[in-house]
């Protein structure tokens, strides 16, 4: 399925289920093709919202605001879209194996689509946290909504009597909403917080008529856009996972089923990204900052889901009480991830009595600044090359001296390294 046709299939699932479910049903699909020309794009959403939620515009209210750290965002981003994958089929393999208590047709690849097509309203509304304190409320009516599809869609896919679909409807749900519930707790166990939400798409501009993916453009430059060619690289590797599951190798369905995740992940390039080294970090960190004297530094190197990642972090102060944590992130193999959420996180601004905070870009580069007067603190952030993160927070004289603060870093040099490290399969 080409980026024309999921929009199209978005459109029409959202918009005219009643007509849709037949025509969804009876297209000869497979495991592999489903996941990467449908699955693993739509799926991808609710995770990168989350992590724009989660770790560039936080959590909070009444003036204070929480932030999930940059690293560990990005790890519960690749951790909780990968075992959503997972969630999808397994959730597949029970309404398969429900079939006949309900009077349907066991077909595993029909299981699929319906899960794949039912769970795109939720998909597509769970990113709605992004909205300021309605957003709740839309990831709840895409739930909903995704209910009513599931139950329109059973009688299509799995062949069961419609009068025994409310009840098949209702057990799946209660399974699905379980295995959530656990996926929630293994996510926010392994990155030490519980803030993760998925969150609403901006600027989804959905056009075309009369089932014609041919009339439907997509910006490349738009989130859709940068979805659709990372599925251009996952689409060979659902060929490879059909090929695969037929022969039975399961080593072989692994392999095809981590190039796709790492297709995603990287941006649509045909290999892997490896993370600029622990030093090659930690060089871009200046020995003083107007002032302020280094008087710690640290640097690492991790890996998530086979996916590396980098940071560096040094505190300056001069001991009167001015204290900035000037900070450098490489997000390496996740940089797919990083390029999508610059292009999905929403321009904000708001300000209280006693300070501002905004999020929008200049010059291609995400930016985020807050500012309190009271206890003159704030913080100043880029994304780089939709690939690197520089931060500068703590306390200090004003806003400018946090922007001097990134500024001390070779901003031009890390940029000219957005490819260091791609490699080809």
């Amino acid at each position: 399925m080409d980026s024309g046709k999921i929009i199209e299939r978005i459109k029409a699932i959202l918009t005219t289920p009643r007509t849709e479910w037949p025509v969804a049903a009876a297209e000869p699909a497979s495991v592999g093709g489903l996941y990467a020309g449908y699955i693993a794009i739509v799926a991808a959403l609710p995770a990168i919202a989350s992590f724009i939620k989660g770790s560039l515009i936080g959590y909070g209210g009444f003036g204070i605001t929480i932030r999930t750290p940059f690293t560990l965002g990005i790890i519960a981003m690749v951790l909780g879209y990968v075992l959503s994958l997972v969630m999808t089929y397994v959730v597949a393999l029970i309404i398969n194996a429900l079939a006949p208590t309900f009077g349907g047709q066991k077909n595993q690849v029909q299981a699929l689509k319906t899960i794949a097509y039912a769970w795109t309203a939720y998909w597509i509304a769970s990113i709605g946290t992004i909205v300021p304190w309605l957003g709740w409320l839309i990831g709840i009516a895409g739930g909903v909504y995704s209910i009513y599809l599931l139950y329109l869609g059973l009688p299509h896919t799995m062949k069961c009597p419609p009068d025994k679909a409310a009840g098949y409807t209702a057990v799946s749900v209660v399974i699905a909403i379980v295995l959530g519930w656990i996926i929630g707790l293994v996510v926010a166990g392994v990155v030490g917080t519980a803030a993760l939400t998925g969150a609403s798409m901006s600027g989804m501009n959905i056009t075309g008529s009369n089932g014609d993916s041919s009339n439907v453009s997509i910006d490349s430059n738009s989130a859709l856009g940068k979805l659709a060619a990372m599925g251009q690289q996952a689409e060979q590797a659902g060929k490879q996972m059909d090929a695969a599951q037929k022969s039975g190798d399961s080593s072989a369905q692994q392999a095809a089923m981590g190039k796709m995740l790492g297709a995603m992940a990287s941006g649509g390039t045909s290999g892997t990204v490896e993370a600029l080294s622990p030093d090659q970090v930690k060089a871009f960190l200046p020995d003083s900052l107007d002032g302020l004297k280094r008087t710690s530094i640290s640097a690492q190197r991790s890996g998530a889901m086979g996916m590396q990642l980098s940071d560096a972090s040094a505190v300056y102060s001069d001991g009167n009480g001015h204290s900035i944590t000037l900070e450098v992130t490489d997000s390496g193999g996740a940089k797919g991830w990083m390029s999508m959420a610059t292009a999905m996180a929403p321009e904000e601004e708001k300000e209280t009595d006693h300070g501002y905070e905004k999020t929008y870009t200049d010059s291609g580069r995400l930016t985020h600044e807050a500012w309190d007067t009271q206890s003159k603190s704030g913080e100043y952030s880029l994304i780089i090359a939709q690939r690197f993160s520089v931060k500068a927070d703590g306390n200090a004289d004003s806003i400018d001296q946090l922007k001097q603060a990134v500024g001390s870093v070779d901003l031009g040099k890390l940029e000219s390294m957005k490819d260091s490290g791609v490699k080809s399969n």
